[in-house]
């Protein structure tokens, strides 16, 4: 790293340590790392005047110092630019963590680029995998599909969603996961927009869709709750960070395609 202050983005077990700071919790900021570690560091390029990188400790600090967060909890504190960057910095080190040989020929791999590894034996190369997932906004006239998971941490009701399989189109998949869910035909499906989702190395990619008719056959085994709400009968929503939630603000605030 350069010699230039440091936004530093400290994990412990995949925890994000804030630095206490009276009634506040800040990412710490400094010349150097505040904390020792042996483990790499990982550039993250520039926010707010300031260089960034990501590294692991492998002891807990001093708990009256820092103060450890999982990612969610921690964007209460952060903001979403700080979230968004902390999210890549877990996402480089799960990587870092369980890259660190071969898969090819179980030789110890070399870093090749700030997001690239090389095995020194065979040349295989090793890059983060992202595992796509697909939500879909399903509605039927004024009312949209909202589903509760039995993923779901909490009561919140969120939407259909799904990994894309092989082979497979992002639309294909947002099909496949609404019938495999909930038994119903989509048409007009639209592209909405995308977030990472470093849990642990994901992206989401949102869709639109109508299904005009048809009764919901919910899967069981997947979901708990299922149905078509009117805007002023929506449940307990997912958070302000997430994908699906501004998905459901779009259609709460109806505003206009396109977005």
């Amino acid at each position: 790293m350069s010699s230039r202050e440091t936004c530093w983005f400290i994990f412990h077990n995949a925890k994000l340590l804030l630095r206490r700071k009276e009634e506040e919790a800040r990412i710490p900021r400094g010349v150097s790392p505040p904390l020792p570690s042996s483990l790499p560091k990982h550039d993250l390029g520039y926010c707010r005047g300031a260089a960034c990188a990501a590294y692991a400790v492998l002891e807990l600090p001093d708990e009256e110092e820092w103060l450890p967060l999982n990612l969610r909890a921690a964007y209460a504190f952060i903001g979403e630019e700080l979230y968004t960057l902390a999210g890549k910095g877990c996402q480089l080190i799960h990587w870092d963590k369980h890259t660190r040989y071969c898969p090819a020929c179980g030789t110890k791999t070399l870093p090749a680029t700030t997001i690239s590894k090389k095995c020194p034996a065979c040349g295989h190369e090793l890059f983060p995998p992202l595992a796509v997932a697909v939500l879909a906004l399903i509605l039927r006239g004024d009312s949209a599909l909202l589903v509760r998971a039995r993923s779901f941490r909490g009561e919140h009701f969120g939407l259909v969603a799904g990994f894309l399989e092989p082979g497979e189109t992002l639309e294909e998949c947002v099909q496949r996961e609404a019938l495999e869910e909930t038994g119903l035909n989509l048409r007009h499906i639209r592209y909405f927009g995308s977030q990472p989702w470093p849990y642990p190395s994901g992206l989401m990619a949102g869709f639109v869709a109508e299904s005009p008719e048809g009764e919901i056959r919910l899967q069981t085994s997947e979901l708990l709750e299922g149905r078509f709400f009117f805007r002023d009968e929506a449940p307990l929503l997912p958070q302000k960070f997430s994908l699906a939630r501004r998905m459901i603000d779009w259609w709460l605030e109806e505003r206009a395609w396109p977005l």
